[in-house]
């Protein structure tokens, strides 16, 4: 799976490749995958926005259960490792679905790819090595930048070979994860030192045992509660989005994709140009209450926008909300040394997964519910504002936390700073 270990000194570029990649294949799926299920459904939106949570649910499902041993297989055996095992599993889900007869083999291809899902946790880690802790917020925006790129190009891409065929872009997105493999297989160098490895311990590899070992980082164990609301609300936004824009504004896969790729370019240019200057300013506590508040609004704007073209002004707004993601990791990799970063990103990205399992089933099922024939109120915009309340609570218990660890005495991981 690996090839000899590479000279080349590690470096945050060589990981922004890598999640270019990664999400740009992501990001060919998202205006057609969900029309796709729907056409299975027989061109019903109530129906098939069910199927397309159940089939988003079960990926999440599998990636909660297996990101936690990803993160710990990354501190033992390095980083570079798992980026390779990630990409060939995305690889495969992208060729199944090309190719596949029924709605089952959706499910198959989901549940592959949720179980290899490692780049974003292992990246995250990847960051944490090679970055000082004073960079690492910039460091993280520009990962956030990576992403804006990938979906600057995937998901443009993906409306207009989706408007010839829905099959075409997983064929694409199949390429960009071999392109991606090829890249970490011959490129992409190690991150992680032999002195700042761990051996496995599958205490800490599995979702629970890694929850509870965060006990001993009281600074970063306040967060899970808001860190997991706040992804539940980004993952109905997300889910809901093609659905959404598709049945109200009867948008084609291009203009979905168009949309996406703004949402793109301006948190892009956001992550890359001003976080640096923002969070730093700001510090990281308040930077995160900042970009909370910013994406609550977003939510509540894109629920309301009466027609498309406002979708395009609210986007202008919430794309500042990206502060919040940078600003939180460096707070985290702060409050963690050097050796558990992995685990800890991988705790994390775990309950990110874990809202995964219920928010494409929540979104998915609200939304039907509120445009099924005979209702008596027709709300198309409802996950929105369902994300829009999740985020506020998420805001509080943030605010919580922050006021509780700045009473804590400060005692700073080795080779960290206190936020």
């Amino acid at each position: 799976m690996s090839a000899p270990t590479p000279t080349r000194q590690p470096a945050v570029m060589f990981i922004f490749v890598t999640l270019v990649l990664a999400v740009m294949g992501f990001g060919l799926l998202i205006p057609v995958l969900p029309k796709l299920i729907v056409q299975f459904q027989g061109g019903s939106y109530a129906e098939g926005s069910g199927s397309y949570g159940w089939i988003m649910s079960a990926y999440a499902l599998l990636q909660f259960v297996c990101s936690p041993f990803l993160g710990a297989l990354s501190d033992r055996f390095g980083r570079r490792r798992i980026i390779l095992i990630a990409t060939a599993g995305s690889a495969l889900d992208y060729l199944i679905m090309a190719n596949a007869p029924t709605l089952a083999w959706f499910f198959v291809a989901r549940i592959i790819a949720g179980a290899t899902a490692g780049v974003l946790s292992t990246a995250n880690a990847y960051i944490a090595d090679v970055t000082p802790p004073e960079k690492r917020a910039q460091a993280f925006g520009l990962l956030g930048a990576a992403f804006g790129i990938g979906f600057i190009i995937g998901p443009v891409l993906g409306g207009f070979l989706g408007d010839y065929s829905l099959r075409l872009p997983f064929w694409f997105a199949a390429g960009c994860s071999a392109a991606n493999w090829l890249y970490g297989f011959f490129v992409l160098p190690e991150s992680l030192k032999p002195e700042n490895r761990r051996e496995f311990s599958w205490t800490r590899a599995n979702p629970v045992g890694a929850l509870l070992a965060l006990k001993r980082f009281p600074a970063v164990l306040g967060l899970v509660e808001s860190f997991f609301l706040l992804s539940l609300a980004q993952v109905m936004l997300q889910v809901t989005w093609a659905l959404y824009t598709d049945y109200r504004y009867h948008w084609s896969p291009l203009q979905v994709g168009l949309s996406l790729m703004f949402v793109g370019a301006s948190s892009g240019l956001v992550q890359a140009t001003l976080v640096k200057k923002i969070v730093p300013a700001l510090g990281d506590t308040r930077a995160t209450i900042v970009g909370l508040c910013i994406s609550l609004v977003a939510q509540v704007g894109y629920g309301l926008a009466p027609y498309g073209g406002l979708i395009y002004a609210v986007i202008c707004v919430g794309c500042f909300a990206g502060i919040a993601q940078p600003a939180l990791q460096s707070y985290i990799t702060k409050h963690v040394p050097p050796n558990e970063q992995g685990t800890v990103q991988g705790v994390f990205s775990g309950l990110a997964s874990l809202a995964s399992i219920p928010g494409p089933f929540i979104a998915s099922h609200s939304f039907g519910w509120a445009i099924a024939p005979g209702r008596g109120f027709h709300l198309p915009g409802i996950a929105f504002f369902e994300g829009a309340a999740l985020t506020l609570v998420s805001l509080l218990l943030a605010m919580r936390s922050f006021r509780r660890t700045a009473a804590l005495p400060v005692t700073p991981a080795p080779g960290t700073a206190p936020a």
